[in-house]
């Protein structure tokens, strides 16, 4: 572990590639078992991806062309650095095994990127997928990240994940198998669920075979069905203020395994999707300073609480 109170993931970056390293966020033009009608319609009530997709990310361009056009943003000042393509956006293992290796490999092409991270459902994997990523888990560097979210059925059936946490449990597992590095993102203020559960979540996911997490606060985007739920039973919700948030994080972070990646700590929304919970303008560096703070407050350190 870092010199830090938790597992870095900027220390971990250092400390594994001999040069600066970034991720280039790739729309490959997926969609989702929970939107397509295959399981669900209307997706996760939570979801806008404009929230998170840079300027040049588009499924109107080809995947070289975003890379060129992310790689011309950070040129400036990184002239030399490496890339990481990153398929962010809806669900990129949810199409043929041909499909996705023309796409991955049409990344893999580009003399700058060196590996692949890879966002998925935890229900859109199989064998011969893992069997092709371990493989070229051996030439690149490659992650896969799964949406857990939850690990509670009834949150998951809420915001319409259209899976269970078993399937969650089932898809690192397969990883594991094929020996393929995982991360993992939990959001944090989903409705109904209580502080006990959301510290469950940590407990929970310090027995997966996890490599990477990403913690997101709940946030209330336009253009969302949550949105709409909202307006109408903000009762129902019980949104983080910042120093609630800080604070529980830090005892969040208690629960999880020391070799854990912590990679995010927060989600930044553009301010013109937010509705809320407003926090004022803090940056996530604010944010993670301000967690480093409370963890040495109150003596507390990646791991502590677990037995």
């Amino acid at each position: 572990m870092s010199q830090k109170l938790y597992n870095s993931y900027t220390q971990y970056i250092k400390s594994t590639f001999s040069e600066r390293v970034q991720k280039i966020s790739i729309d490959a033009g997926f969609t989702c078992p929970n939107r397509d009608g295959k399981k669900a319609r209307g997706g996760c009530t939570y979801c806008n991806n404009d929230s998170f997709s840079p300027f040049y990310c588009s499924s109107s361009k080809s995947i070289y062309q975003q890379l060129n056009e992310g790689i011309d943003f950070f040129y400036k000042k990184y002239p030399n650095q490496h890339y990481l393509a990153y398929f962010q956006s809806y669900s990129n293992t949810y199409d043929s095994l041909h499909v996705l290796k023309k796409k991955y490999e049409e990344a893999l092409s580009h003399p700058k990127v060196i590996g692949l991270v890879i966002g998925t459902r935890p229900d859109c994997v199989d064998e011969k997928l893992m069997e092709y990523l371990s493989k070229l888990s051996e030439k690149y560097y490659l992650v896969l990240e799964f949406g857990i979210e939850s690990t509670l059925d009834s949150t998951l059936e809420r915001i319409n994940r259209a899976h269970n946490y078993k399937e969650t449990i089932d898809a690192f597992e397969l990883a594991k198998k094929y020996g393929i590095k995982t991360g993992g993102h939990i959001i944090l203020g989903l409705p109904g669920e209580s502080r006990e559960q959301m510290l469950e979540h940590a407990k929970k996911i310090a027995e997966l075979p996890l490599n990477f997490l990403k913690l997101h606060q709940l946030q209330i985007l336009r253009g969302t069905k949550m949105a709409s739920d909202y307006m109408e039973n903000k009762s129902d919700y019980k949104l983080f203020n910042l120093d609630e948030y800080v604070e529980f994080v830090a005892h969040f972070m208690s629960y999880l395994k020391k070799d854990i990646v912590l990679e995010r700590f927060t989600s930044e929304a553009p301010e013109s999707l937010l509705i809320a919970p407003q926090w004022g303008g803090f940056k996530n560096f604010q944010i993670v300073h301000l967690i480093e703070n409370e963890m040495k407050k109150k003596e507390l350190y990646q791991g502590k609480f677990l037995t």
